[in-house]
């Protein structure tokens, strides 16, 4: 048999698998467009005006955090409740809350799934559909769960810069929004 040459391709796809899905974005085009919420909370949330659309740097905030999940997805599931931890985290800090956003974004996903996902998981913040995966494929075709760290930057001409982009679970939710405040280099 060929078994001691079948192991250490297996561990090399595994290896190159998870490089694929940590996926740096620094250097990747974020412009798209997502559909302006219908709820007037939502809205006021993201500090939107009435349009339709709406992408990225317009979101009004000094730090964006996106996550891409799936509804099928088992890690995104058990990673919810830490996702709402994150949101509660910086909801609770007067010196973060109206400074950092939160969005999601649904690979594959139709509204109704990501509606299902959201009221399932009780997720506070916009969430949006990618049925088609135009914004997952735009984003090299991230593993799920995925967050991206935005520090939305008016004055460059993308009007944001990447500072955090990797798939996988959370794992302490207070220190991981500390992380990533910390490398936002936004003094808070």
């Amino acid at each position: 048999m060929k078994w001691p040459l079948i192991c250490p391709v297996l561990i090399l796809t595994c290896l190159i698998s998870t490089l694929v899905f940590a996926g740096d974005l620094s250097d990747t085009d974020l412009t798209f467009h997502l559909q302006v919420p219908e709820s007037a909370d939502q809205r006021a949330y993201l500090g939107l005006k009435d349009s339709k659309t709406f992408t990225l740097e317009q979101i009004s905030a000094d730090m964006v955090i996106v996550q891409i999940f799936s509804m099928y997805c088992p890690i995104c599931q058990r990673e919810a409740p830490k996702v709402n931890a994150m949101y509660q985290r910086v909801a609770a800090d007067p010196k973060m809350s109206g400074r950092i956003r939160f969005i999601g974004i649904g690979a594959g996903n139709s509204p109704f799934e990501v509606d299902f996902y959201k009221d399932t998981y009780q997720l506070p913040f916009p969430l949006f559909a990618d049925r088609d995966f135009v914004i997952h494929k735009q984003l090299k075709e991230v593993g799920t769960p995925h967050f991206i760290g935005l520090r939305i930057a008016p004055g460059i001409p993308e009007g944001y810069t990447v500072f955090y982009s990797k798939s996988g679970e959370v794992g302490d939710p207070v220190a991981f929004i500390d992380r990533l405040v910390a490398l936002s280099g936004i003094d808070f």
